[in-house]
């Protein structure tokens, strides 16, 4: 076969759960929250989760990002088997691949909007001088529109321009997967979707793919692709009211 014609190799996808159990143990008995969870995400595809309270979103969303453990199955994300790292390992994959944006925004009071955007860059990248961290932590900051706010400290800043922060923070390492849990989930409606609007601007610029937990239908009907959980079980509707 003539070269020019030749099939490009296949994409392999960023994340690959297969058959994924997690259970705690509860006054002595194990609960089961996850039951036989499989999933696929390719590289900079958007999803979204949706389900009930108690479903068992929030677990996958912790297991994916390896800040709990499966009980059985296993979770590969771009192309390491995250159930079979220990800890150290699992922190250092994590700042280097992953991106996390929480519903509560949890940044650091005492820190300007600079510095914990920032923080998170010096520790994903430790040799990098700390003139070109403050230079790429003001320039994530000014990508969602805070380029005049890096001196200010979280309680001077309103809830939509902290979650921004936050946003900042997890997309300045330009990493591999974002894993955002009810990201709009404080915010007004109006504040919610000018933060969704930047972070999937600015996922698509970086090529990074999303996944999402949100109780938002019609957020939900943005992504490329809706899972519904359900009693700890993953399916997926795509298309589906």
């Amino acid at each position: 076969m003539d070269k020019a014609q030749a099939p490009h190799p296949p994409v392999l996808p960023l994340i690959t759960a297969s058959k994924v159990d997690y259970s705690v143990e509860v006054a002595g008995k194990p609960l089961n929250i996850l039951r036989g969870v499989d999933l696929t995400v390719r590289p900079a595809e958007v999803v979204a989760i949706v389900g009930p309270s108690g479903s068992g979103k929030t677990s996958l969303l912790m297991l994916l990002a390896g800040l709990e453990r499966a009980s059985a199955g296993s979770i590969t994300i771009a192309g390491t088997d995250i159930t079979r790292r220990d800890e150290d390992a699992m922190a250092v994959f994590r700042r280097q691949t992953l991106g996390i944006v929480f519903q509560s925004f949890h940044l650091i009071p005492s820190l300007t909007a600079l510095d914990n955007v920032g923080l998170a860059l010096e520790i994903a990248r430790p040799d990098l001088p700390l003139a070109e961290v403050r230079k790429e932590a003001a320039a994530a900051l000014d990508a969602v529109g805070l380029g005049k706010r890096l001196d200010h400290r979280p309680a001077a800043l309103s809830g939509g321009e902290q979650q921004r922060v936050g946003l900042a923070r997890a997309l300045v390492t330009k990493p591999k997967l974002l894993l955002a849990d009810e990201p709009t989930g404080n915010l007004d409606q109006k504040t919610g979707a000018v933060v969704v609007e930047l972070m999937f601007d600015l996922a698509r610029q970086n090529g990074t793919a999303i996944v999402m937990i949100t109780h938002d239908p019609h957020l939900a009907e943005r992504t490329d692709r809706k899972f519904t959980m359900e009693q700890g079980q993953l399916t997926e509707t795509t298309g589906q009211p």
